[in-house]
Order: structure tokens, then C-alpha cells, then sequence
């Protein structure tokens, strides 16, 4: 199985006032999850440039052991798109896993000066 790009134990400072992980806190870990990945395809400066598809099908509750499974699934010219699976293991045994989201993250490869530049070849 493939290995996460992170692993993040919930904490209650993460929480809303119903008692579950804010979104806000899930979606950044999917960037830096996506991040990571992207820098290992190349060792460049990305930025975000968008998320998309971000449906919570599950809460994530504070203790969850929540792993950011990255893969990068299309790679163009001064951009790639990494595909972030994120799962929450439950319970002291973390036993009990559940699919909390995934999301499609862009990132583009940028220069010191902050404009695109190509992923290969440069």
C-alpha cells in the first residue's frame, strides 16, 4: 500500500463548536499534502492555483489519525495535478478506517519572481 504523503493526529484546538474538525483545517493539509507530492515529481517553487471536487462524505473527530494519501495524476507544461485521498483511522486501536475526502489540487511550478516556469527541462 501506498505510503501517505502525511499523517496528522487531530487535536482540539482543530475543532468547530460542534465538536469536529473544521473543513477549513482538513483542505489545508490536502495542500500540503499535494505540495509535498509536487515537489518530489520535481524540485520546484509551486504555488496553488485550485482544488477542486472537495466533498466531506465523513467528520473527522478530534483523535483521528488522519492520513493525506498524494499521487500526481497529469503533469503539462508549467503545472500538475495531484489527486489527495484523505482517510481518518478511529478509536485508541485506530483500527476503524473511514474515507473522509479527496480532492483534485493544481499546483504550478513558478520562478523567483513568481511567474510560471516549466516543470522539466529548464
Amino acid at each position: 500500500m501506498q505510503e501517505p504523503a502525511i499523517r496528522v493526529m487531530m487535536l482540539p484546538r482543530d475543532t468547530n463548536g460542534f465538536g469536529t474538525i473544521f473543513g477549513g483545517v482538513i483542505l489545508s493539509y490536502i495542500d500540503l499534502a499535494g505540495g509535498i507530492e509536487a515537489h518530489k515529481y520535481a524540485p520546484k517553487r509551486f504555488v496553488t492555483k485550485a482544488m477542486r471536487e472537495v466533498e466531506f462524505v465523513a467528520p473527522v473527530y478530534v483523535g483521528d489519525l488522519v492520513s493525506f494519501y498524494a499521487q500526481v495524476i497529469r503533469v503539462g507544461r508549467t503545472s500538475l495535478t495531484v489527486h489527495v485521498i484523505v482517510e481518518a483511522e478511529r478509536g485508541t486501536s485506530h483500527k476503524s478506517k473511514v474515507k473522509v475526502t479527496e480532492a483534485e489540487v493544481i499546483y504550478v511550478a513558478v520562478d523567483e519572481n513568481g511567474r510560471p516556469t516549466p516543470i522539466m527541462g529548464d
